[in-house]
């Protein structure tokens, strides 16, 4: 009798694994919070896309809330997403790029194509503020509170909608 019981236990163990993969399915993976909410923006020393000899930290997001944009000329999304961030510019959000594991010609190249709505570019062509960020990809944007604190995170493309409906309200929250 006894070793019927064993029988079950391959089927106990693909039912509870079918169940965790169908919860797995209905997430939305863009959907994620970032550990760093609430936190201070990491500490970094990088120069900027449009200077290589001006190099700028953590200390450029205080006064003032900011939308930092991790994007990267390879980026087919980031393309899509520009109109977007020129609207939010010409609102008068305050924008600073971080151009993720890109070169600079590419960098500069992206934006005299598709326009600059950034006040600073951020260069990181290593990837190791996006690490720091925990970024798995670009697009993704940080919403910076006034004393350099992380307040909202958005996970890829921002949308027309998204504008209106999720990242001008977060904005005015912080303010």
């Amino acid at each position: 009798m006894k070793k019927r019981y064993w029988l079950f236990v391959p089927l106990l163990i693909f039912v509870v694994l079918a169940f965790l993969l169908w919860q797995g399915l209905g997430r939305d993976p863009s959907h994620r919070d970032s550990a760093l909410l609430e936190k201070p923006f990491p500490a970094f020393s990088l120069t900027t896309l449009e200077n290589d000899e001006r190099t700028v930290d953590a200390s450029l997001l205080e006064g003032q809330v900011t939308l930092v944009n991790v994007w990267g000329e390879w980026c087919p999304t980031c393309k899509r997403e520009m109109p977007q961030l020129l609207t939010l510019a010409e609102r008068g959000v305050h924008l600073v790029g971080v151009d993720y594991k890109d070169t600079r010609d590419k960098g500069q190249g992206f934006l005299e194509e598709f326009g600059n709505p950034f006040a600073l570019n951020i260069f990181d062509p290593e990837g190791s503020l996006g690490f720091d960020l925990g970024v798995y990809g670009a697009p993704e944007s940080f919403i910076v509170d006034a004393r350099g604190n992380i307040r909202y995170h958005h996970t890829g493309y921002i949308t027309p909608e998204d504008v209106e409906d999720v990242i001008l309200p977060e904005i005015r929250r912080w303010q």
